[in-house]
């Protein structure tokens, strides 16, 4: 195994590990930003105002896109099987 063959396999998988982590993140800004809007606007500073609801955002989003999450690890994980001919040999 070259050493470019192994920089290209890190370099989809860290692809594909941004394409998976990206809508947890994207939601997580998003609802900090109007939670902490929010409590500046209201003068309220509980943590569990923000920590739960964050929570609850998370869990939901995983739940709602885990075959989406769920097929497009397993595409990668078929497609890097199949090419495993490549790697080793």
């Amino acid at each position: 195994m070259t050493p470019d063959l192994v920089a290209e396999i890190l370099r989809q998988l860290m692809k594909e590990a941004l394409i998976l982590a990206a809508p947890l993140l994207m939601a997580t800004i998003v609802i900090s930003f109007v939670l902490s809007l929010f409590q500046t606007l209201t003068s309220l500073q509980e943590q569990s105002l923000t920590s739960v609801p964050r929570l609850a955002a998370i869990a939901m989003i995983l739940l709602v896109g885990m075959p989406w999450f769920l097929g497009r690890m397993a595409s990668y994980t078929i497609r890097l099987l199949e090419d495993l001919h490549r790697y080793i040999g």
